[in-house]
């Protein structure tokens, strides 16, 4: 209706028959569509047609940090602290607003050809895993970058996005960790 290109994320087939875990998509994807953040890749609506779940967000063009760090390697520190600076200006905002990523990591960071940071995936990860938790038993999301008490299962806040940001910039700066 707006005629503007938007991404499209559909709710996983293996998750959809599981009440609980459609229940905290929806909340937790509505609450993150409260956030307005020029780091924050917007949601526009979120909604179900025929059994599929969705989430109609900004469309963003660019690449992921983690496509970036490996099309370029190592970056100089400058560039790692412009771009921390505006994942910090998302999460800052992300959580004074009660939302927890949870699923920080170089894939769910979009960077724009204009040099912009743009966290996606907000309030999504937290309604996976921890449905996911309860109802299989493990946790789900990207173990390099899950904060210890994350990987227990356990109480999971703010201080675990810091924790996972922290692992991400530690692979900006560092190599190794993309061999």
């Amino acid at each position: 209706l707006l005629n503007r290109f938007v991404a499209i994320k559909v709710l996983r087939d293996e998750f959809k028959a599981d009440a609980q875990i459609v229940r905290k998509f929806n909340i937790e994807s509505q609450s993150a569509a409260s956030l307005s953040n020029p780091n924050i890749v917007s949601i526009y609506d979120v909604g179900q047609d025929s059994g599929t779940y969705y989430i109609v967000m900004e469309l963003v063009e660019g690449i992921t940090l983690k496509e970036f760090i490996e099309n370029n390697g190592m970056l100089n520190w400058r560039l790692a602290l412009k771009f921390t600076i505006q994942i910090c200006s998302a999460l800052e905002h992300a959580h004074k607003n009660g939302i927890i990523h949870r699923d920080i990591k170089p894939q769910n960071i979009i960077l724009t050809k204009d040099g912009t940071c743009k966290v996606t995936d907000f309030g999504i990860a937290k309604a996976v895993s921890n449905s996911t938790i309860t109802a299989f038993g493990t946790t789900m999301g990207s173990v390099h970058y899950f904060s210890p008490e994350h990987a227990r299962g356990g109480y999971t806040d703010a201080k675990s996005d810091l924790y996972s940001l922290g692992v991400v910039m530690y692979e900006m700066l560092d190599v190794t960790l993309n061999e």
